[in-house]
């Protein structure tokens, strides 16, 4: 489909010429307000991005990973059972396929060193209405770092 006369022609990312299936994303939060926000940010993006399942913790996380191998998961920090750093190094042991998205409002250095050695992008819960898409586009694109 083109688009419309006058309308601005955006660029699809890489994926979408490579397949006509949207970046699974698995949603890591403690909170379900969050993952319900998080949801609605997606919402108007759903040809590239389609969100495959919820956690509530990172033993969860780890099961939905090893069951749904998502291509993305926006993993939130503090959760109980188990936080979403030591969820990443697993992550990143049972799939290194799977791109990790730290979603936090903490962004201490001690998170920013982990999310520099465990996840592809970091995304403050603050602004991901501005920041989470730029940054999902980035990784589907194939252009890591947080």
């Amino acid at each position: 489909m083109l688009p419309a006369a006058g309308a601005p022609h955006l660029p699809l990312p890489a994926f979408q010429s490579r397949s006509a299936l949207p970046a699974r994303i698995l949603i890591v939060d403690d909170h379900a307000v969050i993952r319900t926000t998080i949801r609605s940010i997606l919402l108007p993006h759903l040809h590239f991005f389609q969100v495959c399942e919820e956690a509530r913790n990172g033993t969860e996380a780890i099961e939905q990973v090893q069951k749904l191998k998502p291509e993305i998961v926006l993993l939130d920090v503090n959760m109980p059972v188990m936080d979403g750093v030591k969820a990443a190094e697993e992550i990143r042991r049972i799939s290194p396929e799977t791109k990790i998205v730290f979603l936090t409002m903490f962004d201490t250095p001690v998170i920013m060193q982990a999310a520099q050695r465990w996840s592809d992008g970091f995304v403050s819960k603050y602004k991901a209405g501005s920041e989470l898409i730029p940054t999902l586009n980035r990784l589907i694109q194939g252009q890591g770092g947080p």
